[in-house]
């Protein structure tokens, strides 16, 4: 799947200015899952329906008793009778609780999948920004982990919570209505306090998020840093000063983090506050109306049942308001987390690169006027020609940082070509071109994961027999036992190994093009030595690209480029 290039999706009218970039490009990388996060609101909208249930069925169940004696007499029926003329009304109140029961688990579960979808969605599609090298170790690790799981409960739970918070206390008011429009009245006038709050509260919680955010990722980017330094630390005795540091850095997060939980608090109880205040106001209102006791004219005649469903209604009209406070700390985390996400999106490629299938015979390949120059850096080339034969070897020469590696990813799709063109048999090979079927590569470095010796080497290609595995072990000169556990990071191989698991990677891909980087690189003279006749080997009858310090190596192709 393509990246976004922008934060309004095509073929939709830009959002209002007042929106904020965070909110705009969460509803735009959100927008493919939009329908599951639609399914999961109706059905907290659909609440309201047995939420009139129960408050119907008590006001019924009231009304019954009163029509049996006066307000001031109900004690005096019996438990029986009183069970006979209220049970109508007790069933659906019973029953209104039993489907409220019901929609809230499927609507949960439905919240919990639209979140859930959303995420794995986003993984996939934000993943290709890791490899790219456009944002920092940190950034990227706060993005691809906290940051997407900041959208946990923005999907979850703030989503679906903010469209009932519009919709389910208007309809709650209009049933009120039907009953008594003066309580309306008090339902509508009292809204205006939670609004404001939220506002209140809500930019309060927004600079505290993005601290916090801010703070996890400096936690982060420094937990990687040392674990990369780990053997230095160590070496230099510095453990306790790289520990009290650390101490320091989560210790801030901590407190950023309380903050956020403060904020939300607060949040919650000034609606829980006015929430209270206003059921008491419908309260109050309701017992002088059956008391006849209003200072005022009573603009409409209560009866015992109708006072009771207004009562049972008055906490639900504000319950949706305050599910979206308890809610609305995890917008602001999400909308925090929105510009690290967004920054890895474009660090990922925006065009999708399409496969081209590997021809079965070595092809030609050139490279005319390549420019590579790296963002904030000087060019490493420019204008560099290369002509590579079909089946013919070419060996790259030069100091360190002269632009060999940066060749050989070029095919691969890992360099920038910031001009010239590529041809592969003739055809010019573009940014949307995607050649590693045609490649075995052999890198300086080569990834390890956590298996055996052998399905390590299989990773260059899964199809591969265990009989064909074997063989491109032993021409790497790797004699060990295929079923040692090695963990991801190599534990079990010393550096000699590694650098012989990646030959014996490209050793037993069928590929045409061989890409060889420094392959006897921090080997010794006899392991060099022996290696020579099995590159050679490995290269007949491919296109073969090889960087190389060694002379030796070199003197195995059929041309030399020294850069």
């Amino acid at each position: 799947m393509t990246a976004i290039e922008s934060a309004t999706p095509r073929g939709r009218k830009p959002a209002s200015r007042t929106v904020s970039p965070a909110a705009r490009w969460l509803a735009a990388a959100t927008a493919p899952w939009k329908r599951s996060a639609q399914r999961s609101a109706a059905l907290v909208i659909a609440d309201v329906v047995p939420a009139i249930g129960f408050a119907a069925g008590l006001g019924i169940a009231m009304g019954e008793l009163a029509k049996a004696a006066p307000l001031d007499q109900l004690h005096t029926i019996g438990l029986g009778p009183a069970l006979s003329m209220a049970g109508p009304g007790a069933a659906l109140a019973v029953g209104s609780l039993a489907l409220r029961a019901a929609l809230s688990l499927v609507a949960t579960r439905a919240a919990a999948d639209a979140a859930r979808q959303t995420k794995s969605g986003l993984r996939q599609r934000l993943s290709a920004g890791l490899f790219w090298g456009r944002v920092s170790d940190s950034q990227a690790m706060a993005a691809a982990v906290e940051g997407i799981d900041a959208l946990d409960g923005y999907m979850a739970r703030f989503a679906p919570v903010r469209t009932a918070a519009a919709v389910s206390p208007l309809l709650l008011i209009a049933v009120a209505a039907v009953v008594s429009p003066f309580t309306a009245g008090i339902f509508l006038f009292t809204l205006l306090p939670f609004v404001i709050g939220m506002a209140l509260t809500g930019m309060a919680a927004a600079a505290e998020s993005r601290k916090q955010f801010q703070a996890m990722e400096r936690l982060s980017g420094l937990f990687v840093d040392r674990i990369r330094a780990l053997p230095t630390i160590l070496a230099f005795q510095g453990e306790g000063a790289e520990t009290r540091r650390m101490g320091v850095a989560a210790h801030e997060l901590a407190l950023r983090t309380s903050k956020v939980l403060k904020v939300a608090f607060l949040s919650s109880a000034i609606l829980e506050f006015f929430s209270a205040l206003a059921v008491a106001l419908v309260a109050v209102y309701c017992g002088f109306n059956l008391l006849r006791i209003l200072p005022f004219p009573a603009p409409d005649a209560l009866t015992l049942g109708q006072a009771f469903f207004l009562l049972a209604l008055a906490p639900e009209v504000y319950h949706p308001m305050r599910r979206l406070s308890a809610a609305y700390h995890e917008r602001q985390a999400a909308e925090a987390a929105a510009p690290h996400l967004e920054a890895l999106e474009e660090a990922a490629p925006t065009i999708e690169r399409q496969k081209r299938p590997a021809p079965v015979h070595p092809p030609h390949l050139a490279m005319q006027s390549v420019t590579i120059a790296y963002p904030d850096h000087a060019p490493v080339l420019t204008d560099f020609d290369l002509d590579i034969p079909a089946g013919r070897s070419v060996a790259l020469v030069g100091p360190s940082g002269s632009g060999k590696s940066s060749l050989l990813h070029l095919w691969l799709g890992l360099t920038p070509m910031t001009a010239g063109q590529l041809f592969a048999d003739g055809q010019p090979v573009g940014p949307e071109t995607d050649l590693t079927d045609w490649m075995a590569y052999a890198g300086q470095a080569p990834m390890v994961v956590p298996g055996t010796l052998a399905d390590n080497i299989a990773l260059a290609w899964p199809q591969a027999t265990t009989r064909q595995i074997l063989e491109a072990a032993a021409m790497a000169g790797l004699n060990g036992d295929m079923g040692r556990v090695i963990d991801e990071r190599g534990g079990g191989l010393s550096g000699g190994e590694r650098r012989r698991l990646g030959l014996a990677r490209a050793f037993l891909k069928p590929a045409p093009v061989l890409l060889l980087d420094e392959p006897t690189a921090h080997l010794d003279a006899a392991s060099e030595k022996a290696l020579l006749p099995v590159i050679a080997r490995a290269a007949k009858g491919r296109t073969t690209l090889i960087a190389t310090h060694s002379d030796a190596v070199a003197a195995l192709a059929d041309k030399i480029v020294r850069l």
